[in-house]
Order: C-alpha cells, then sequence, then structure tokens
C-alpha cells in the first residue's frame, strides 16, 4: 500500500513497514510480538530552544551552535507509532534533549525585569506579613463590643495598604491632561453658565413684574439693584447636594430670593421658586435672629432658613428643621458696587466674634492637618461611617462623649481645651439639648475643601449619576472611571486595571454599602484625597482626568 501525506510520497522503507504490518495482521501477530521484532523505531526531532532569548536582547541575538540541534536521519520514515514497550527508549533520548536544549551562553534577564521581580517579591512580602497580621487581630466571636472596639483600633494602624492605594490617585496631578484641554472646555462652561444665569434672571424678573400683586410697588430699577449668588444645600443627600441653586439678594428692601435650575436632556429647562422672595432672618449662629444684610453675602457664607417656612421645599430637605444654602460664587462687581453706595455701621461686635471664633476653629485644624496629610481618606471616610452607626435617631445630632470617643477611637490628638473650645463655639451656633450636627462638627474641627474644589467634585458625582437618585452604583463608577492618563500608566509601572481596582478599594472601603457609593461617601473620599494636595488646579487634575470633565 502506498501512503502519500500531504502531496509526499511515502518512502519505500515506510511502504514496507505498513505492507508488514498488514501482513503480519494476516497471519495472526499480535500487537505486542509486533512491538518487540520493531523495538528502534525513530523519534521526532526536538525543538530547538537555544535561540530564544529575552525581548530586549533581540539586537544582539546570536544563534546557538549547531552541536545543540538533533538532525533527523533522512533514513528514516516520516511517520511513526509509538507503542508501550518502546517508552524508556523515548523517554531516555527526550532526557538527552532537554539537556541539549538549554544553552550554556543564554543572556542575563535585562534590568528591567530585574526591577519588576524586586518589586513583585517586596509586595508578595508585605502582603504576607499584613495578612498574618489581620488574622492574629481578627476577633473572636462572643468577647463583645470591648474587643470589637479594640480590633477596630488596631486594623486602623494596620491598614497602610489602604492608604498608600488611595494615594496613588494624587499622580494625577503631574498628568498633562487637564492643562492641555482645561481651556477649550472653560470657554464652554463659561457660555453655558452665562445663559443659565441669563435664564433664571429672566425668569425671577418675569415672576416679580408680570405676576406681581396690584398692591406691590416694584419697579424693574428696584429689581436691578441686586447681587446674584449661586449655592447649593449642605446635605449628604446627593440629590439635594447637587441641586443647581441661583440666588438674589436686593439692596432696596434687604430681601432675597433662590430659585433651582433644572436641565432635562440637552435642550428642555426649567426655572422654579425654590426660596420665595422675603426678608429673612439668621437662623444659627452669633447672629441668630438678625436680618440678613450686604455683608453676610459672600463666597464661603452659610444662609440659614427654618424649613417650616417653605412647605414647597422637596421632602427630603423638610426631614430637617433647617436648610442650609452654601454660597459658592457670587458676582463681586455688583456686591462691591453696593456696598460702596450703602454703608453699614453697628456691626462690629458680632463680626469680630465670629473672626475670633474661626481663628480657634483654624488653629485646631491646622493641628489636624498633619496627622491626616497622608491618611485622609481612610481617616474622614471612616469617620464618617461611624458616625452614621451612632445616629440612631437619622437626624444627624450625636451628644458630647460619642466626639471624644470617635477622636479616640481614629487615634487623632486633639486636647481637652481644644475640645472644649471648639464644643463651647458649636453650642453658640444654636444647637438645643446638649448636642451637635455631626457634619457641623467635621467641618469645624478638620476644616473642608473650598467651594472651587467642591464644585468639581459634585460636578464628577453628577455626570456618574445620571438618574439623579443621590447613590451611584460601583458598577457605573467602573465603567466610567479611566486610568489611561495616570503617570504609572503611561510609563509602564502599572497597568490600567491595578489603578482602577486601587481607587474602587479604597472608595468601596469607604462605603455603608458594598455595590453602591452615596454622595456623603464620595465627596468624604476626595475631602479625605485633599488635604494631602496643596493647590486647587493638581486637585481639579485628580477629578477631571480620570472622570473626564
Amino acid at each position: 500500500m502506498d501512503l502519500e501525506v500531504k502531496g509526499v510520497a511515502a518512502a519505500r522503507s515506510q511502504t514496507q513497514l505498513y505492507s508488514g504490518r498488514k501482513n503480519s495482521l494476516k497471519q495472526g501477530w499480535t500487537s505486542r510480538s509486533w512491538a518487540i521484532q520493531n523495538s528502534c523505531l525513530p523519534m521526532v526531532p526536538p525543538l530547538d530552544l537555544g535561540s530564544l532569548v529575552d525581548s530586549d536582547e533581540e539586537d544582539k541575538f546570536s544563534p546557538a551552535p549547531r552541536g545543540t540541534v538533533h538532525d533527523a536521519p533522512r533514513s528514516q520514515p516520516t511517520l511513526s507509532y509509538i507503542m508501550p514497550c518502546q517508552r524508556p527508549y523515548i523517554q531516555h533520548h527526550l532526557n538527552e534533549a532537554e539537556q541539549d536544549t538549554i544553552p550554556e551562553d543564554l543572556p542575563a534577564p535585562t534590568g528591567k525585569y530585574k526591577l519588576k521581580y524586586q518589586q513583585y517579591a517586596s509586595e508578595m512580602k508585605d502582603g504576607y506579613k499584613q495578612y498574618i497580621q489581620r488574622s492574629a487581630e481578627k476577633p473572636k466571636p462572643g468577647k463583645g463590643p470591648e474587643a470589637n472596639k479594640k480590633v477596630e483600633g488596631a486594623c486602623l494602624d494596620d491598614l497602610i495598604t489602604l492608604d498608600r492605594k488611595a494615594l496613588l490617585q494624587q499622580g494625577y496631578a503631574d498628568s498633562p491632561y487637564h492643562r492641555r484641554s482645561s481651556a477649550k472646555k472653560s470657554d464652554v462652561e463659561t457660555v453655558a453658565l452665562e445663559k443659565k444665569r441669563q435664564t433664571v434672571a429672566e425668569q425671577m424678573m418675569v415672576d416679580h413684574l408680570s405676576r406681581i400683586r396690584t398692591n406691590s410697588t416694584l419697579t424693574e430699577n428696584d429689581l436691578s439693584q441686586k447681587v446674584e449668588f449661586e449655592g447649593r444645600v449642605l446635605s449628604r443627600n446627593g440629590r439635594d447636594a447637587c441641586r443647581e441653586l441661583i440666588g438674589f439678594f436686593f439692596a432696596h428692601d434687604q430681601s432675597l430670593t433662590v430659585y433651582e435650575y433644572r436641565m432635562f436632556g440637552k435642550n428642555r429647562t426649567s426655572v422654579l421658586p425654590f426660596i420665595k422672595k422675603d426678608v429673612y432672618c439668621h437662623q444659627y449662629g452669633q447672629r441668630k435672629g438678625e436680618q440678613y444684610e450686604l455683608g453676610d453675602f459672600y463666597t464661603g457664607a452659610t444662609l440659614t432658613f427654618l424649613s417650616c417656612d417653605h412647605p414647597s421645599l422637596p421632602k427630603s430637605i423638610k426631614e430637617n428643621a433647617l436648610l442650609r444654602l452654601r454660597i459658592t460664587s457670587i458676582d463681586q462687581v455688583a456686591l462691591d458696587s453696593l456696598k460702596a453706595a450703602s454703608a453699614e455701621p453697628g456691626r462690629e461686635d458680632p463680626v469680630s466674634q465670629e473672626a475670633q471664633d474661626q481663628l480657634v476653629l483654624q488653629a485646631i485644624q491646622e493641628k489636624l492637618k498633619e496627622q491626616l496629610h497622608t491618611k485622609g481618606v481612610r481617616i474622614l471616610t471612616g469617620l464618617g461611617k461611624y458616625f452614621q452607626r451612632l445616629d440612631k435617631e437619622g437626624n444627624g445630632l450625636l451628644e458630647k462623649t460619642d466626639f471624644q470617643q470617635a477622636l479616640e477611637t481614629f487615634h487623632l490628638e486633639v486636647s481637652e481645651q481644644d475640645f472644649e473650645s471648639s464644643w463651647l463655639i458649636l453650642l453658640g451656633h444654636g444647637h438645643s439639648q446638649n448636642k451637635v450636627d455631626y457634619g457641623e462638627f467635621k467641618r469645624a474641627i478638620f476644616g473642608e475643601m473650598n467651594e472651587y474644589r467642591k464644585s468639581f467634585v459634585r460636578k464628577a458625582f453628577m455626570k456618574l449619576d445620571f438618574n439623579k437618585t443621590g447613590t451611584v452604583s460601583v458598577i457605573d463608577i467602573r465603567k466610567c472611571y479611566c486610568a489611561k492618563k495616570h503617570p504609572r500608566v503611561i510609563s509602564g509601572h502599572s497597568t490600567e486595571e491595578e489603578i482602577k481596582s486601587s481607587f474602587l478599594e479604597t472608595l468601596k472601603d469607604a462605603c455603608s454599602k458594598p455595590d453602591e457609593v452615596s454622595y456623603g461617601e464620595f465627596e468624604d473620599y476626595y475631602e479625605g484625597l485633599s488635604v494631602g494636595i496643596a493647590g486647587d488646579e493638581d486637585f481639579v487634575n485628580i477629578l477631571c482626568t480620570p472622570w473626564g470633565i
């Protein structure tokens, strides 16, 4: 029988081999007797691995010596069958081939791979040590809350890996991405902002001139003597915190009004009254009960209102007795013009007292800032979860002992004198029943980001929360987060997935639910990250580069 493989004629010896086998089977030979008689069959020539070298040394390639390559005998057939009795013989030749195919002149690994191996080895050792420490300090069941409290404090010192992963986000401060595109984006945003302000101002004029009561004497000239400002609701509720508010303070009668700007899709907008036009007084702080004046309006000022006085407010806002609005930006030209035209004497004492209180709080903040410099994310997000667990009633108010225990649990050193001073300042702001809102406590003790930084935090969250529910799923965050522009990814020291996983791990550690992130938790994360960033533009880069805003 002639055998032909892929157009190549079989060798004569191979033809005889198959024909001989056929005859032997006809004669009644068994497979074992046939294998004994044909025990010396050829083997497939081994693959030459000597020429495989490191990718960085391809330019210096030198072929392996020819003596290491086994050439197949030309007289042997191309096809062969291996029988069980041939395994020792073949294994012997395979061992010889393995020894021969390892070249003696194999080049040494390059420096890049040596560095990667050293980093990998050190990370594995650190991870194993931390795993051993955490395993040894896990609370045993049935030991009570005191044991859990001790373990929580011990783990706080051991979770250094989370701090390092959170600090990776600071690498975006060196990214040139935002610097190249900021000019173009700022122009577009400026045009959109002016259009929004114009729309709200026109609606305000229509409401107070066209739909005015017959007994009113307001004129267009009276309404033009105003200061326009933008504001936000101080709330951990994401839906309320991201509301776009624009207000007006009228100098002729010391009244104010606030409107909410809503956008549906790309072209549909609506402007609705949020705070009706009236004369209002301070409901919080040293000047509680005094009427709002022109000097009370500046970037960073907080306006307080009683929720019960505004029945049209959303239900989530009316749950709190006090509505706090923070002024994020203001028309400084109009403000200076109105201040020059009107003098406001008689405010020296309250202003000086507020200034003194602010100096006391700033001194405490500077001391704590040093402790939060490298671990601000972990501590501030941990405090947020800690206070939420203590707030059983859900009104945000906690007692003095709760705050003292929190500082002790998170190893924050605040002297007794500083704590008492800050506590008296907070109580003097109008809190009753010897309780203080824990959001106000955090802002007083640790400080907070300026409004320029907060505006980008809200912008990033609003991009993620496209349904405007106040919470974002971790899946959506993973989809929207982009680490391609991170310097470590560009340099090749880390992959995009490693940077993304580090961010998600530290963010999920700050959340009370494993599958979603609230606005308050998102803000706390970047609040802690902001502590170690000196420049505003560097912090803006950290937000704009991965989120594409």
